[in-house]
């Protein structure tokens, strides 16, 4: 695309952006004495750490830099789309992880502020109450509620989950509220692809949620997964109004289109053939590549060294912990003994025998081949090879 086709279609997309925008301000604020601006200053932010929020939020999103205004006026009408948060079974660590810092950020902020209609462990309602809530938001925003669920789906135990008066099951509650809700996100690993709940040998029949609904569902995985993944995805359907550009597995390609392999700082020391041995060793302590001690950062797509965790602070590779895999599906059964590498498994992951070497969207899969054979080569080598003095 020429430069000039760019800007044509950037002017498209921003004045699309501008109409969505308008559409939603129309629509009636559910707190007519709350505003984001008014939420964010009362915790300390100012409009430059707003705004600096907002550029941040634009480049992730892959925008340019002139739609941070627009954004930042995006989220003042996030409170119009009504949100409906159901907890399957999981260890309501998705929602501690957006709500439990020690100091707010503005990314729960702006969660606290959006129209939480239903959540069971924020809302005050109990019981019959509970059930009566969740009904009526249903009913008042048909077609119009956003909903978020986080945690499997059992499907193999009659009473799993059940709830109320009424002996709801957890499954027939998220398939009721999925069918007349405008998008469906599954929050974390466990809603998105069974978690550890559908593990083998699965006794509940935990399976994900789009398992159970006939109706598009956008994965945002993890253990958990970060805030600004969840917020990044609330905020890109409420500036374009459809699903994102999804991969394979239905994750938003602007969040989980790369690897942790390609954006990790230990990546050079890999390239160079330079292994932690053991936890604690000098190579350790030097920041060497943790692949050796079973960090399966060359199988899992994610962002989390752009976005860290505890207040952007850090994330596991950069404390010296591997990952996990904690993002891919069924990684509970695939990824193997945490703390040793995958090796001989290497071609046996999720992606049907190509490991996630293979895109997320299985285009370019040959050009990906050297990439395969390279990490099969280090690994070969990295076993045999003595420690580096």
């Amino acid at each position: 695309m020429s430069p000039n086709a760019k800007d044509i279609s950037y002017d498209s997309l921003y004045a699309t952006f501008e109409k969505r925008i308008s559409q939603l301000s129309k629509l009636p604020k559910m707190d007519k004495e709350n505003s984001i601006e008014k939420t964010i200053e009362e915790n300390g932010f100012s409009r430059r750490d707003f705004m600096k929020w907002a550029g941040a939020m634009t480049a992730m999103l892959s925008l340019p830099a002139s739609f941070t205004p627009l954004m930042a006026e995006a989220v003042k009408v996030a409170d119009r789309l009504p949100i409906i948060w159901l907890h399957m079974a999981e260890c309501t660590g998705c929602s501690e992880a957006l709500l439990r810092s020690a100091n707010p950020t503005i990314d729960s902020l702006i969660f606290d502020y959006i129209s939480l209609e239903y959540h069971e462990t924020l809302m005050a309602a109990v019981g019959w109450q509970a059930e009566q809530n969740l009904e009526h938001a249903m009913e008042t925003y048909k077609g119009r509620y956003i909903l978020m669920v986080e945690g499997g789906i059992p499907s193999g135990m009659e009473s799993a989950l059940t709830l109320g008066p009424h002996a709801k099951t957890g499954k027939s509650i998220a398939v009721e509220a999925s069918e007349h809700a405008a998008a469906i996100f599954a929050i974390g690993t466990c809603s998105a692809f069974g978690g550890v709940q559908a593990a083998a040998p699965n006794p509940t029949g935990t399976v994900s949620l789009s398992k159970v609904t006939h109706k598009p569902v956008i994965n945002v995985p993890g253990c958990p997964p970060s805030e600004k993944n969840i917020v990044g995805t609330l905020m890109h359907y409420l500036l374009y109004g459809t699903l994102p550009a999804l991969d394979v597995y239905n994750r938003p390609k602007w969040a989980y289109r790369l690897r942790i392999h390609d954006l990790c700082e230990r990546r050079g020391h890999f390239d160079a053939g330079e292994f932690v041995e053991d936890f604690g060793d000098d190579a350790a302590k030097d920041g060497f590549c943790l692949y050796k001690v079973g960090c399966k950062g060359p199988y899992t797509f994610n962002n989390c060294s752009k976005n860290k965790f505890n207040e952007d602070t850090s994330w596991p590779v950069q404390v010296g912990f591997g990952c996990i895999g904690c993002s891919e599906p069924d990684f509970w059964d695939t990824m193997g003994t945490v703390n040793e590498p995958l090796r001989d498994r290497l071609y046996h992951t999720t992606l049907g025998g190509l490991g996630a070497d293979a895109t997320a969207d299985r285009i370019g899969i040959g050009l990906l081949t050297a990439t395969a054979v390279g990490i099969a080569a280090h690994a070969a080598i990295a076993s045999v090879k003595n420690p580096k003095e």
